[in-house]
């Protein structure tokens, strides 16, 4: 028995099948449609999950529970020493601060919940950061603290392709998504941290969704990213999706391209409890620094 594990949970977007290339544990998140229980990527697949909500199902999120988050801890805990939990963030769910008391209350020096407050393609990057600390040997306390320093360092814009789901969730008002819906609003959302918020809400067309997203990246990028280390070139591009149709992400991809020749796309379907609520044919831009260089413990 020896080494760091690392855990995230399905929020992150990594499939379980990704999960076993890369070597790490993905918790499946768990859904209620029509008062039955279902788990991510276990008994819902993408293609069921948005059949059931463009459908009219009545869909909603859950969190694991504690005792399921544990078992699955104590399982790991049986070929390594430590892991490295990385959940969607507390602002978003209280999964997080369960899985935080459990830590601390039985797992202490084991089990590192780090809450850095990201998820989808964002949290997906924290995944890899943490899985690329442990290759440069760094102790499980140092991973930790090194993701939550960093974790402001990112952002998604989001554009949404119906206000159906904003106005279920209570985001926008009921005569805000009429009129919205009968100008075929499409609003740009940022997810910063704890909470998903309005960026640019009067826009009309996917076309200019996606250049307000670029250009919001960009002055982010030429912002407080490059005021970090003096570097704009140390940014990861990620570009995110809803629904089973990823030809309009795959355009998008080409138009950042143009702004970033040469530079490595990542291209990943949103997470189903993003997508839960902000509905299918949504589209997003996520940005994330580079871990910082490699320093001594």
């Amino acid at each position: 028995m020896s080494g760091i594990a690392v855990m995230t949970d399905s929020n992150s977007g990594i499939t379980q099948s990704e999960a076993k290339e890369l070597g790490i544990r993905v918790i499946p998140m768990p859904f209620t449609i029509d008062g039955e229980e279902y788990l991510e990527d276990i008994t819902l697949t993408q293609e069921q999950f948005y059949e059931k909500l463009v459908g009219g199902s009545d869909v909603s999120t859950s969190q694991p529970s504690i005792g399921f988050v544990t078992s699955m801890w104590d399982e790991v805990l049986k070929e390594y020493d430590q892991i490295i939990y990385i959940p969607m963030s507390s602002g978003l769910s209280e999964s997080c601060h369960s899985a935080q008391m459990a830590a601390q209350a039985e797992y202490a020096g084991k089990v590192f919940v780090v809450d850095n407050q990201r998820i989808s393609v964002t949290q997906r990057q924290s995944v890899l950061d943490a899985m690329e600390m442990i290759q440069r040997g760094y102790s499980a306390q140092k991973i930790c603290d090194v993701l939550m320093e960093i974790k402001m360092q990112s952002d998604i814009f989001i554009m949404v392709d119906t206000l159906k789901y904003l106005k279920k969730g209570g985001r926008i008002t009921p005569a805000a998504a009429a009129v919205g819906s009968v100008l075929k609003i499409k609003p740009v959302l940022m997810i910063k941290g704890e909470k998903l918020d309005k960026f640019r809400m009067m826009n009309r067309t996917v076309q200019n969704a996606k250049r307000i997203m670029l250009d919001a990246c960009k002055e982010r990028i030429n912002g407080y990213l490059k005021e970090i280390d003096g570097r704009t070139d140390n940014v990861h591009l990620e570009v995110a999706y809803s629904g089973v149709d990823r030809r309009e992400a795959e355009a998008f991809c080409e138009m950042i391209s143009e702004d970033f020749p040469g530079k490595n796309i990542m291209c990943n379907p949103l997470s189903l409890s993003v997508s839960c609520h902000i509905g299918t044919g949504a589209l997003a831009m996520a940005i994330c620094k580079y871990l910082p260089e490699d320093s001594k413990e």
